[in-house]
């Protein structure tokens, strides 16, 4: 009888590196930054005014004032973020919130965020919301107000608001509670932190905690904030074309 040769053997296999979990960070990284926005937007306000104390200028329009406090706050807030993801977790800032190449074209990111303007104008109609009224709205009572507010909320405004609710809050949420629970969330705690903004309405905050739903779902779909953040800016140029319609006769 032959000897059967032996058998082949075959290392184990590989084990297989698990997937990264996205998103990377947790709530101890949310309540940080949280923790943290109070006093940067504290510390902005105050080198503002230090700055006009030194250089004993008069105090220049609220608008003014406003938008250089908000930049440098923003600025605060986001550099620890960022500090926090090279340090703690070794990971880029950008990409890591989602500040990737839209799936679709810049235009139709465009008219996304339009046609979201005018779903919540006929919202708004339907619920009877009263004329906008409130802090933001007291700032931009001449024409260079309203102009400096309307670069501010085309640019700057929508970039970090993005990265702040759809970047950074949304991603977190929806991996907690799943994509409806999570994007509806994140746009509720957006139009709650914009109801001060307009004279305490309720009806107002809804709008734009709809509108934070609409940039959510772009958000999710496309796996880009950038795209939210466009959606975002076209769809405050509207609500910016819209105010400089009512106000043209009485800048004249």
């Amino acid at each position: 009888m032959e000897e059967q040769p032996p058998l082949p053997t075959f290392p184990p296999p590989a084990a297989q590196p698990e997937p990264e979990r996205f998103p990377f960070w947790g709530y101890a990284d949310l309540f940080l930054l949280a923790g943290l926005a109070l006093p940067c937007m504290f510390v902005g306000w105050a080198a503002v005014r230090l700055v006009l104390w030194i250089c004993h200028l008069h105090t220049p329009p609220d608008a003014e004032v406003a938008v250089a406090e908000t930049l440098l706050g923003y600025a605060l807030i986001f550099t620890a973020l960022m500090v926090t993801f090279r340090v703690q977790y070794e990971r880029p800032f950008w990409r890591s919130l989602g500040w990737t190449k839209p799936p679709l074209p810049f235009l139709w990111n465009v008219i996304c965020g339009l046609g979201t303007g005018l779903g919540v104008a006929f919202i708004a109609y339907l619920i009877n919301t009263p004329p906008t009224s409130g802090p933001i709205v007291e700032m931009m009572k001449d024409r260079t107000s309203l102009i400096l507010m309307a670069i501010f909320g085309t640019t700057a405004a929508p970039l970090f608001e993005e990265l702040a609710f759809r970047g950074f809050l949304q991603p977190l949420l929806v991996r907690t509670l799943g994509a409806i629970a999570g994007i509806g969330l994140a746009a509720a705690l957006f139009g709650a932190l914009h109801y001060w903004e307009y004279g305490d309405s309720w009806r107002s905050a809804l709008l734009v905690a709809i509108a934070g739903a609409a940039f959510g779902c772009m958000r999710h779909w496309s796996g880009s904030t950038r795209a939210a953040a466009i959606m975002h800016a076209s769809f405050n140029a509207l609500s910016f074309i819209s105010l400089f319609a009512q106000a043209r006769n009485q800048f004249r």
